[in-house]
């Protein structure tokens, strides 16, 4: 079974796992060092303290281990951009979609949260996938990926709405 839970301190070893290998092809394009796992880590934990809070950051469990990461952010008042990134040895089982549920339920029911958007590297079809399966629907394209930083290639967007019974 999925679930989520804070990043604690002991996490890093296992984030900068996260952030390797083919998981870092549509990202960052370079794995993450141990000292930047450790700092990735120690700034989630400070803005899961903030007040008030703009973005939270959820380590994806399955069983003990930590397998990937789900994380949104405030942009404007009611709207938050969301993303995730699982280790590739746990691609394909359903892992990512079943985080990014528990993240919309979360977002929707404890924050201010009323849309969710989320784009994905226009060569990472799976992501849109897993998007669609949690309940995301595609809006349109976007010139730049903002977590990617290149310009020119058509990112497909996706955005999710609290319905009016889901409250706070």
């Amino acid at each position: 079974m999925t679930e989520l839970r804070s990043l604690a301190p002991g996490d890093a070893p296992a984030v900068q796992r996260i952030y390797s290998g083919a998981s870092v092809a549509f990202t960052r394009h370079r794995d993450m060092s141990a000292e930047e796992a450790a700092a990735y880590v120690e700034t989630a934990m400070a803005q899961a303290r903030a007040t008030p809070r703009e973005r939270w950051c959820f380590a994806i469990i399955l069983g003990d281990d930590v397998v990937g990461l789900v994380k949104f952010r405030e942009r404007e008042r009611g709207h938050a951009t969301v993303s995730y990134l699982l280790r590739e040895d746990t691609w394909g089982n359903g892992y990512a979609t079943e985080a990014l549920r528990q993240t919309v339920t979360y977002a929707f029911t404890r924050t201010r949260i009323t849309r969710l958007t989320a784009c994905h590297h226009p060569d990472n079809p799976a992501s849109g996938r897993v998007l669609i399966k949690a309940g995301f629907l595609r809006t349109g394209t976007t010139p730049t990926g903002p977590a990617f930083g290149r310009r020119g290639a058509a990112f497909p967007v996706y955005e999710i709405r609290r319905r009016p019974s889901a409250a706070r």
